[in-house]
């Protein structure tokens, strides 16, 4: 499995631990079964689609709070994601920032993320039109 070390782009700041113990999985290195599941979830799926939205590194998982889940399940979904190689994070001070990896997952698994992408999410009340 590939792993490697969150870098900092300021060397004179050391490493938090958090930081070092942030690591990340090649997406040819994970099985369909274990990206199936890890898009099983419709709380991972939603993930995957905000960060499809925005460039890369700009969206922080402080940003993710309107989700309907505690933060150490937001954490836990987090970490699956980028364990079957489809998010990458780093430490930038307080925040950390997350890229969706859509070219390598892509690569891995040949059309599953633009699924993803294209599913409708489901209505959260409110929705459009008159009701």
């Amino acid at each position: 499995m590939e792993h490697y070390i969150n870098v900092r782009q300021s060397s004179n700041i050391p490493a938090s631990s958090r930081s070092r113990s942030l690591t990340h999985t090649s997406p040819a290195e994970v099985s369909l079964q274990a990206a199936l599941d890890a898009l099983g979830d419709p709380v991972r799926r939603r993930i995957v689609r905000e960060l499809a939205e925005v460039p890369d590194w700009t969206r922080p998982c402080g940003t993710f709070t309107h989700l309907p889940v505690a933060k150490s399940t937001l954490s836990h979904h987090f970490a699956v994601l980028r364990n079957v190689g489809l998010l990458e994070q780093r430490d930038e001070g307080a925040r950390r920032l997350n890229r969706l990896r859509r070219d390598e997952f892509e690569g891995r698994f040949p059309g599953l993320l633009t699924l993803v992408l294209a599913e409708e999410p489901p209505e959260t009340g409110g929705g459009k039109g008159d009701g």
